[in-house]
């Protein structure tokens, strides 16, 4: 049984009841990512999570670390582009205290001046971390480039010269204006009883500012774009994407379904063809990025210098193929089996509840059913799949970034310079 409820400042509470279980999954979800920032202070949503977790006037940041460990040391956090998240999950008698946790870094955290330029040191390292992954540098930076002249584009950490200039100042001031009543939701999935939920997330999360509600951010302009970045890598790594749709589309289920059959599964034809068959490469996959108001669809891939043309073009006349014929029925309804399996199998996890919960209330402002997902699967027609492929697959939208050792090997921009 999921229950959506208001705490007394206009919180929004998702509770899900799970019987049989003995865990509780809590999560409290923040309308504020880097999709927020501006170019000055991209970055400082991605530091504010850091910072929360670094005392309180309650509790030293050692004492967090200790009191959560005893509750199992699952409680952690991350920031995306439209929203940040701290989520726990506990046995079900371990929830009070957990909540208790949570509510004081929510209301009392410090943000102390010496934690935050130590922090800071903390974040720049994450950033060289995330510099010397070219596999995650190549697919941000194609988003980076796509989505220019907009917030969305942002890299979710910042740069550098921002996470050394932030002061506690500015970080306040984003807190303050984010981590409000009216841009929150709280979910909890697990072995509950909704009122005793209740209670507890009006004591603990009760007297956080109503504030504002998000005020929409203008609708990003899908621009086409190509650019290599040089990376002494010993492998090329390769991302290539076309336009999206949003949450709210119903299109999202069709591309649920493509995706799958182009590149998001082991049995898929990108997969089958250019690393099994062919032997091209290790690494290859699909997927879809959905937003608020956008989307966009991304294939990635891990090659050898050498390969970099046949992989390219074996993509490119795969996806030429598939637009051209569709699926087949087969296809469709193994691809229609195995996301039903994963879905309902995933069901069996009270974080992934809780999570969709959230995200469902964040974007559609109501629950989708597991039940109504599934139809809505179901009523996905090769038809369906086509006109999307007509749609958004076009060789005048796709956009291009390739990672590797140009510098080294000329012949890699002469050949990209070709696609």
């Amino acid at each position: 049984m999921i229950e959506t409820r208001k705490l007394s400042n206009g919180i929004r509470t998702v509770i899900e009841t799970v019987p049989n279980v003995r865990s509780v999954a809590l999560g409290i979800y923040v309308e504020a990512g880097s999709a927020y920032e501006n170019e000055m202070n991209n970055g400082i949503a991605h530091m504010i999570e850091h910072m929360m977790f670094k005392g309180t006037s309650n509790r030293t940041a050692r004492e967090i670390a200790m009191e959560t460990a005893l509750l199992g040391d699952d409680m952690n956090a991350y920031t995306a582009k439209e929203l940040t998240c701290y989520y726990a999950r506990v046995l079900d008698e371990h929830l009070p205290a957990m909540a208790e946790i949570l509510g004081d870094m929510f209301t009392h955290s410090l943000f102390d001046e010496g934690d935050l330029e130590k922090e800071k040191g903390i974040i720049l390292d994450e950033i060289d971390m995330y510099e010397d992954s070219p596999e995650d540098m190549v697919q941000e930076q194609l988003q980076k480039l796509v989505w220019r002249n907009h917030p969305l584009g942002y890299i979710i950490s910042g740069t550098e010269e921002n996470v050394k200039a932030i002061t506690r100042a500015e970080l306040l001031d984003f807190w303050h204006k984010h981590y409000v009543a009216e841009r929150m939701i709280i979910s909890v999935a697990g072995n509950v009883n909704t009122e005793n939920v209740c209670d507890l997330l009006e004591q603990h999360f009760g007297g956080i500012p109503k504030g504002e509600k998000r005020k929409e951010i203008p609708e990003p302009i899908y621009h086409p774009a190509k650019k290599w970045f040089q990376k002494e890598t010993e492998q090329v790594h390769l991302c290539i994407g076309y336009p999206g749709v949003s949450h709210l589309d119903r299109r999202s289920y069709t591309l649920s379904v493509l995706n799958n059959i182009i590149g998001g599964s082991s049995s898929s034809r990108l997969f089958q063809q250019i690393r099994e068959e062919s032997g091209l490469c290790y690494s290859l996959y699909s997927y879809g990025s959905s937003y608020r108001n956008t989307g966009m669809f991304q294939i990635y891939c891990g090659m050898s210098e050498e390969n970099l043309e046949d992989v390219y073009k074996g993509i490119c006349s795969s996806m030429a193929q598939f637009k051209k014929e569709g699926p087949t029925r087969e296809e469709v309804q193994q691809t229609l089996s195995q996301i039903r399996s994963e879905l309902l199998l995933s069901m069996e996890n009270t974080h992934n509840r809780m999570n969709n919960n959230a995200r469902h209330m964040l974007y559609m402002e109501r629950i989708v059913t597991m039940e109504e997902t599934l139809a809505e699967l179901e009523r996905v027609t090769i038809e369906d799949i086509m006109d999307y492929m007509e749609q958004f697959f076009k060789e005048d939208l796709q956009s291009i970034t390739m990672m590797g050792n140009v510098e080294a090997n000329r012949d890699l921009e002469r050949i990209f310079d070709s696609f």
